[in-house]
């Protein structure tokens, strides 16, 4: 069993693996929560990732379950692995619970998809761009600039990724309007856009321009597909959510993922060619934003 990289993706192998074997004995989720004098909604939590799983608690699945040998000490370890905190953890006063697990898997994933209708992927977002665009939400509710400055920071923090080793493979969809919509002053987003066009340099990253003229197919709200392995893989399916600083987060089932990934197929063929992208990003950004 491959041991993945990062706490978040230990936490829902470890999920998936107690699932399959409770599902392999032909138990429901009541049967076992009775047998162990849990709730049932305990169990599911535990199945859908959605709480961490406590050493104890796994050693009393694992004894009901009667595994023993190696991959009893397999799945201990992953448990010891998976209670660990990554680096995003330390922003919990200024994200989300929902958002702190979108940035796990964000850090731990192999391939990210993203398709974008409203703001620049924030994978992709200059310091400047971010910070007007996380100072909108002061508008609605009022945040104290210090704490700005820390959702700065995380946004920042997460574009690591992109420059690790092995880095992340990184394809983005942007809808052309997102190239023409304000955010900040003229020099925001001519520095912006000409951001944008180097980071499609990068040989890990495709960036796609899906433009105002194309003949439009698929409509809908943002959403990023990670995935953490091959697509065969029997454990980790691919996760699909919503990008946010107050995100809705999903975890979807093999039906479901594939779904969004044929949509996400959709919307690049639509898109116009790398190259084709990159010279209407610079275009924008002399035309429109040179000020």
């Amino acid at each position: 069993m491959a041991r993945p990289g990062g706490p978040t993706v230990r936490r829902r192998r470890l999920a998936a693996e107690l699932r399959e074997i409770r599902e392999s004995r032909g138990d429901s989720g009541e049967v076992v929560a009775a047998a162990l004098n849990w709730s049932h909604s305990k169990i599911s939590r535990y199945e859908l990732a959605r709480s961490g799983l406590k050493l104890r608690d796994v050693e009393q699945l694992l004894n009901y379950y009667q595994v023993t040998g190696p991959r009893r000490a397999q799945l201990l370890a992953l448990a010891r692995d998976a209670a660990q905190k990554g680096w995003w953890e330390e922003f919990s006063d200024v994200a989300s619970p929902e958002f702190l697990q979108f940035v796990g898997l964000e850090h731990e994933a192999t391939v990210v998809a993203s398709w974008h209708v409203e703001v620049v992927t924030g994978l992709l977002q200059t310091e400047a761009y971010a910070r007007h665009v996380i100072g909108i939400y002061d508008q609605v509710e009022p945040i104290a600039p210090s704490m700005i400055e820390r959702r700065v920071r995380l946004r920042m923090r997460r574009q690591q990724v992109l420059a690790r080793e092995p880095p992340l493979e990184l394809i983005v969809v942007l809808d052309e309007s997102v190239l023409r919509r304000r955010v900040g002053d003229d020099s925001v987003m001519y520095d912006q856009l000409r951001w944008l066009a180097q980071s499609a340099d990068r040989p890990n990253v495709t960036l796609r321009i899906l433009p105002l003229n194309a003949r439009h197919v698929l409509f809908g709200a943002p959403f990023v597909i990670f995935r953490f392995g091959p697509e065969d893989d029997a454990v980790l399916h691919d996760v699909v959510s919503n990008e946010g600083l107050s995100t809705t987060f999903y975890v979807e089932g093999e039906r479901e993922t594939y779904l969004y990934r044929r949509g996400f197929r959709i919307l690049l063929d639509a898109s116009l060619e790398p190259a084709a992208s990159r010279s209407l990003i610079l275009e924008t950004a002399e035309s429109l934003w040179q000020g």
